[in-house]
């Protein structure tokens, strides 16, 4: 084992992650110049179309560091040293080959759960840094997790080629954050491959190699896995003692669950078929399984007749927002169901339950990381399997306590209790981390309290950004506040964020009435500050969205029993004088008086049927 290495690339999302794998895919040769692409590693449509890298990637690869006199982070002398002490080397020889382990991991602050997963299977993590953009607010949020699972961190100032670089301020911000001296950020770009292969030495010198569990049974760390509708759940995994050959009968200890190995290998970067897998690798296990819910993320695979213990798995991810999702047609509603299922082989993360709507038909309420999680899981429900959806607006779940002392979790307005049943509203609270530069802090402090945060702190250092800390209720994060941040920094404000606790919660349920009956799913939780700007700006434009019936329609928006803002939308007329030419005008006064009494019968038995594009259209407007 003392030559591998396992370690991730960690940054702020478009820090240049996807690119500087790929150009460290093209010096080691891992992948041949016909092969080679952009975002080699980032296997989906939505990942390449987007330039974000949304599902974490493993990759092996070989190299041999070539003699250099001078590395440019190191010299050959410091890296000998660091090579003899990291891997108790015995002969100062820089030529032998090393296996170099990556897990790719996203930058986007709803993927986090991604990146803690990848981090619990390494040993160290590439810090990677814009030259043109320097320290960002995810960048914090990813190194204080790297920190927390005792990683070693190697510094690295990516695209240094840009036009617009700033790279000895970013590299001496960096080198300020970790704590180092300005010799040991690396300096690369992505783009051109300057600086690549001696960040692979630096790597090599600095990042331990796997260390040997004190058991000799067979332990790997399930940290994700894939769907083969013909070969089952194809297991991701790092061997931390033992190893695995193919046929070999092995258990998921937490699911208790025996399988035979079909298949194991490595990615290099497509999936390639090993005799075996030894500690400290990382590659696949083909485990035949094709039920949902039987491997999760954190298990420890095991053999068969092994008594061991659970290595130190993850916490289990849970949804931060829901929102509800129904086919167009009815028809599809069975296609939804099973799309959902295929898409939970694969993603852990996506939690979902049935849901019925008046309005909308069966669909399901499902929840998500956050908001571009959503976004992903609806374009792959649509592109993938060639679903027609109506998603609503996201929301976040509430803890309700009724008067009884029942305690729910309720994750859609329309389920909220009566409001005279209710004791007590709980919300969940999210930590932020902002970081902006120093022009801007006036107009973020404006935002943050405009959407019922509190500013907890302000830190300075010597570069011309600054971070704020903050914390807010998720329900007003998810109210356009990224939006708002970038307006209000002219997009040069970054944000992370995470849950911290739960908190009362001062909010209410307004209901929509369209004449007189109740529509349930047009009703949203809305602060009690925000009410009555809610309540007329829903009434105003449902007005303008329904269309005119035979009879009057009122409508109106209520909370706890209140009217707060009602809109009339008239009757269509038809002319039923048009036909009387001439003659006494009481002929016509009597049509009219007539038409008059028929409306009013129908008043009270016409039930007013709302198109579904009304639907859809009050929730993308929300």
């Amino acid at each position: 084992m003392n030559n591998i290495r396992n370690f991730s690339i960690i940054a702020h999302i478009d820090h240049g992650k996807s690119t500087l794998a790929d150009r460290m895919l093209e010096v080691t040769k891992t992948v041949s110049d016909r092969d080679m692409k952009e975002q080699v590693l980032d296997q989906m449509d939505l990942e390449r179309e987007r330039g974000i890298t949304i599902k974490m990637t493993p990759v092996t690869m070989r190299w041999t560091p070539p003699h250099r006199e001078e590395s440019g982070i190191k010299n050959q002398e410091s890296q000998r040293k660091d090579i003899e002490k990291n891997q108790d080397a015995k002969s100062d020889d820089l030529s032998s080959e090393f296996i170099l382990n990556l897990i790719d991991t996203p930058g986007h602050v709803d993927f986090s759960y991604e990146v803690s997963r990848a981090l619990r299977a390494v040993e160290g993590a590439v810090l990677l840094v814009d030259a043109t953009q320097g320290v960002q607010a995810q960048t914090l949020a990813v190194l204080s997790i790297a920190r927390e699972l005792g990683l070693t961190i190697v510094p690295a100032v990516s695209k240094i080629d840009a036009r617009h670089a700033d790279v000895d301020t970013v590299v001496m911000e960096l080198a300020e954050l970790l704590g180092v001296s300005t010799d040991e950020v690396a300096r690369v770009s992505g783009k051109t491959g300057e600086g690549v292969e001696e960040l692979l030495d630096q790597i090599i010198a600095v990042v331990p190699a796997p260390e040997e569990f004190g058991e000799n049974s067979l332990q790997g760390l399930v940290f994700d896995f894939d769907f083969s509708p013909h070969r089952g759940v194809v297991a991701y995994i790092r061997i931390f003692s033992g190893e695995i050959t193919q046929n070999k009968k092995l258990k998921l200890l937490a699911a208790n669950q025996t399988f035979g190995a079909a298949e194991v290998g490595i990615f290099s970067p497509t999936a390639s078929p090993q005799d075996k897998l030894s500690s400290g690798s990382v590659g696949y296990v083909v485990t035949g399984i094709k039920e949902p819910g039987v491997v999760s993320i954190g298990d420890t695979i095991t053999t068969a007749d092994a008594t061991i213990k659970l290595l130190a798995g993850y916490e289990p991810p849970q949804p931060v927002v829901w929102a509800s999702v129904f086919p167009e047609n009815q028809d599809d509603f069975t296609s939804l169901e099973q799309s959902l299922e295929r898409l939970l082989l694969t993603d852990s993360s996506l939690q979902f339950e049935r849901e019925k709507s008046a309005g909308l038909g069966q669909g399901f309420r499902c929840g998500f990381l956050g908001r571009l999680h959503m976004e992903v899981i609806i374009e792959r429900l649509r592109r993938d399997f060639n679903l027609d959806l109506i998603t609503t607006s996201p929301s976040v779940a509430f803890e309700v306590t009724t008067d009884k002392g029942k305690t729910e979790l309720i994750r859609t307005p329309s389920h909220f209790p009566h409001y005279g049943e209710i004791k007590n509203i709980k919300e969940p609270w999210v930590e932020l981390t902002i970081r902006t530069p120093k022009d801007y802090i006036s107009n973020i402090m404006t935002i943050v309290y405009d959407h019922e945060g509190e500013v907890m702190e302000t830190i300075s250092n010597q570069t011309t950004r600054l971070t704020v800390l903050a914390q807010m209720p998720l329900r007003e994060l998810m109210r356009g506040f990224f939006t708002s941040l970038k307006q209000a920094s002219s997009g040069f404000a970054s944000l992370s964020y995470e849950i911290i606790d739960y908190r009362p919660a001062d909010v209410a349920r307004l209901e929509v009435l369209i004449s007189q009956e109740e529509v349930p799913a047009l009703a949203t939780i809305v602060s009690r500050s925000r009410l009555e700007r809610q309540a007329r700006e829903t009434a105003e434009r449902l007005k303008e969205l329904l269309p005119q019936q035979v009879v009057m329609v009122r409508i109106q928006v209520q909370a706890e029993g209140r009217i707060i803002a009602s809109e009339t939308l008239a009757a269509s007329r038809k002319d039923v004088t048009a036909g009387l030419y001439g003659g006494d005008f009481s002929r016509k006064k009597k049509k009219i008086k007539a038409q008059r009494k028929g409306k009013k019968r129908l008043q009270d038995q016409v039930k007013v049927r709302i198109p579904s594009e009304v639907y859809i259209k009050m929730m993308r407007d929300d």
